[in-house]
């Protein structure tokens, strides 16, 4: 393998390295901008399933949970009526509570693709270095 020396000035190849990398960086900050936006707007819907899980949770215990206790009593008695409703609306707001929190873990918002573009940005550079060295 042969390498050919770049004919452009030292200058004006450190100039051009300088340009691309502020493109690069500017480019890594646009990605990790928009993909926080992204897992904000994911946490959003995080709090809002939250939301949601209270307010059925509320709903059903004051509605739902009458009108059901008193058509089982008949079969099973009040105490047992109650017991079965309640446990089943719980489970109910439990299943939507644990998916919103899902939703806010940190892993969840964290920008990881723009991260590993920089890490492999990165590499790539100091790859690209090293060659540059050993050549020389």
């Amino acid at each position: 393998m042969t390498y050919d020396a770049d004919p452009r000035p030292t200058g004006t190849l450190l100039s051009d390295a300088v340009t691309q990398l502020t493109r690069l960086v500017r480019g890594e900050v646009a990605l990790a901008k928009a993909e926080v936006a992204q897992n904000l707007r994911n946490a959003g819907l995080g709090i809002g399933l939250l939301a949601g899980a209270a307010i059925l949770a509320l709903v059903a215990l004051h509605v739902l949970a009458a009108a059901l206790v008193a058509a089982l009593a008949h079969w099973i008695g009040a105490g047992w009526a109650a017991l079965a409703v309640g446990a089943v609306i719980l489970v109910i707001a439990l299943l939507l509570a644990l998916r919103g929190m899902n939703a806010l873990k940190p892993e969840n918002l964290a920008p990881t693709r723009t991260v590993r573009n920089v890490q492999a940005d990165a590499q790539t550079i100091k790859e690209t270095v090293s060659n540059d060295h050993h050549q020389h």
